[in-house]
């Protein structure tokens, strides 16, 4: 059985991945119109306030799901969903750094077993190190019975 205490103490809140992005206008509109979306400042590239989308952010992804020392925990990786917080508009061109840590491993007892959660968070930062955005992705694990 995972000791979840144990990986958390090693693994938690630890940088284990960084990229840079710039995002394409473009892009942004496409992902903004496949999603639904219809305002003008996600639509328009000439809108005074266009900006990305929460959908687009939570499109964009690291090098790394986890950290290159992180054990082995068995069974299938499944994505358990996305959450984004925006803290200032993310703007097209923008030269972007996206760094990533595991900011929480849980369990959690269902039908089938224990399963495993692990949400790997991703800051979004700008040229001037400015908080601009924060992306979860939770990844769940069954685990293996003996």
């Amino acid at each position: 059985m995972v000791d979840i205490e144990d990986l958390k103490s090693k693994f938690l809140n630890q940088d284990f991945d960084a990229k840079e992005f710039v995002l394409d206008a473009e892009k942004i509109v496409t992902v903004a119109k496949a999603s639904g979306e219809t305002r003008a400042e996600f639509t328009d590239p000439e809108h005074p306030d266009f900006h990305a989308p929460p959908a687009f952010l939570c499109s964009l992804a690291s090098g790394r799901h986890l950290p290159i020392d992180f054990p082995s925990l068995g069974g299938i990786p499944m994505d358990g969903g996305k959450a984004i917080t925006i803290h200032a508009p993310v703007r097209a061109g923008q030269k972007l750094v996206g760094r990533t840590h595991l900011h929480d491993i849980y369990d959690k007892k269902g039908r089938s077993g224990r399963m495993i959660l692990i949400v790997a968070r991703m800051e979004l930062y700008d040229e001037n190190d400015a908080h601009l955005a924060t992306a979860d992705s939770r990844m769940v694990i069954r685990e293996k019975s003996d």
